[in-house]
């Protein structure tokens, strides 16, 4: 199973991909070390802090187990404006993390020696201008 990991820090994110299953059993909130996940990682460390399933369904830190559940909401989780009284029914997925979970959010709670800027040097760098052609004159 490829898990498609969202590494963020100050406003920042980097992505990377891994096939290992170092994160099946986990829970949001655990912490990982950077060195298990990649050796250019050493000294980070992670908070797991969401995610989502390959059918878009976000992880919930309320709901127990790995399945699916359908909760009752107040706010946010896709509802436009909060009404006063105002609840709907989604469908989340639990906080411990399966192989149906694709994409999972880190957050940066320790850093490491080397800057993720040089760790990931070819994600977010500033996007070149485009030169746009001049229109020609008419004579």
């Amino acid at each position: 199973m490829v898990f498609k990991l969202n590494l963020s820090e100050k406003g920042k994110s980097w992505k990377l991909e891994i096939e290992d299953e170092l994160f099946v059993g986990k829970s949001l909130g655990d912490v990982v070390k950077g060195e298990e996940i990649k050796p250019e990682l050493e000294g980070y460390e992670l908070r797991i802090s969401g995610g989502s399933d390959s059918a878009g369904f976000p992880m919930s830190k309320d709901v127990e187990g790995l399945g699916l559940k359908s909760v009752l909401l107040k706010k946010g989780w896709g509802m436009r404006t909060p009404g006063e009284g105002l609840r709907l029914r989604k469908t989340v997925r639990g906080k411990v993390i399966s192989n149906a979970i694709s994409q999972i959010n880190l957050d940066v709670v320790k850093a490491g020696k080397k800057p993720l800027k040089e760790i990931f040097p070819d994600q977010n760098m500033p996007k070149e201008k485009k030169e746009t052609p001049k229109p020609e004159e008419k004579k």
